[in-house]
């Protein structure tokens, strides 16, 4: 039955759930940077107010003497906006030699002669709403008119985005050169509807970020798109990603394997076996030095000191060892090994890959970032406009 058939009568209402979080109350936490409306000394304007009317005593106090401002309000406030049609008339003139010159037209009325055209500031925010906040070309569209009182098409709200990349397609190599140069990125890639047809239609959205650039790339998830991407141009580089196999790849880069993949992982080890003790432990044991390297970071040191980390990588070695003496390989060379064997074997050969965020804090032990510059994408995929094997529009934070 449906929750909105829980208050019929005869029928016991659900056992509310506890809270998950660990007591973690609702609301704004401790430390975490807040906002306020704070006075403005250089305010943009002041409107005076003068008292209105009659004194008790019957004199008119349109005639009182002006004493000065006794107390003031300051009001942020958004001025109307509205669509505003400035018409350009572009002059001839003759010369004393009798050459006739007209003027030129301005960028914002690019058009041809006789033609109406939406502004500059008009095709922006289409553009920024679109790309910075994700909204779709219909809702953009109803925004704008909400806004200005003035509605563009669909389609040529939708053909500001082809026009805004290659505006800036310059900026996308500076800042596809700048991902290759970075010493650490967070790499990702997500299957993502692309071009009309099917929904079954899919590309590979590839995304190569640090904490202020952001490159997409649209391809398939193969070795091939792997290449055309920034990869093969990586060198001495550290990847943050999420242990695909193509990723290793590429001889230039170094690799740190996302902790909360891992962490994901572990949770469905112990799901698979209950009544091991080795996933509890290697996750406990894997957390307690990313709040090491949290703490680190933020007191300015390079590496993680080893008086905060030895007994835990020591407790984490030890519950890898029990899983791999608890979970072994079956026979076969094409049988399907269990996930709990290969996850135990990489935290096993692979360690290095996995603690690097502890011999550099500038190696991020995850890569949500690349998860952010996805989701944006994937809540606009409805009017993703690139082409299957070319780049996207790189960002700039």
């Amino acid at each position: 039955m449906p929750p909105s058939t829980d208050d019929q009568p005869g029928k016991k209402l659900p056992e509310r759930k506890p809270r998950r979080g660990g007591g973690r109350r609702p609301g704004k936490q401790p430390g975490a940077p807040g906002a306020y409306l704070a006075w403005n000394d250089h305010p943009d304007g002041t409107i005076p107010h003068f008292p209105q009317g009659a004194c008790a005593c019957g004199a008119d106090l349109a005639g009182a003497g002006d004493l000065g401002v006794r107390y003031s309000h300051q009001v942020t406030d958004l001025p109307e906006a509205r669509a505003q049609t400035v018409q350009h008339g572009r002059h001839e003139v003759r010369c004393a030699c009798g050459r006739i010159h007209v003027a030129g037209a301005p960028p914002e009325a690019a058009g041809a002669p006789g033609t109406v055209t939406y502004g500059l500031n008009f095709q922006a925010w289409c553009v920024f709403l679109m790309v910075m906040h994700h909204i779709p070309v219909e809702r953009c569209a109803d925004i704008i008119e909400s806004m200005s009182g003035a509605r563009p098409s669909d389609g040529w709200v939708h053909g500001l985005l082809a026009r805004a990349a290659e505006a800036v397609a310059v900026a996308g190599q500076a800042i596809r050169a700048l991902i290759i140069l970075a010493r650490v990125i967070c790499g990702d890639e997500t299957p993502v509807r692309s071009g009309p047809g099917p929904k079954t239609r899919k590309k590979y959205l590839h995304v190569a970020c640090t904490n202020l650039l952001t490159c997409y790339f649209l391809g398939d998830r193969d070795l091939a798109s792997f290449k055309s991407f920034v990869y093969s141009d990586l060198h001495g580089t550290v990847v943050v990603h999420d242990r695909y196999q193509n990723y290793d790849s590429f001889d230039g880069i170094s690799h740190q394997l996302r902790t909360q993949h891992l962490l994901r992982d572990l949770e469905d080890a112990a799901q698979s076996y209950p009544d091991a003790i080795w996933p509890a432990q290697i996750a406990s044991e894997l957390r307690a030095p990313l709040h090491a390297a949290n703490v680190a970071r933020d007191q300015g040191l390079a590496v993680v000191p080893d008086e905060a980390i030895t007994g835990h990588l020591r407790l984490f070695r030890h519950g890898v060892n029990a899983g791999l003496s608890a979970v072994r390989r079956v026979p076969g060379a094409t049988t399907k090994q269990p996930p709990a064997l290969h996850l135990l074997e990489c935290l096993k050969h692979r360690e290095a890959d996995v603690l690097r965020f502890l011999t550099d804090t500038a190696v991020p032990p995850t890569s949500n970032q690349a998860d952010y510059a996805e989701f944006g994408v994937m809540r606009t995929r409805r009017w993703m406009p690139w082409h299957a094997g070319g780049p996207g529009p790189a960002k700039a934070a």
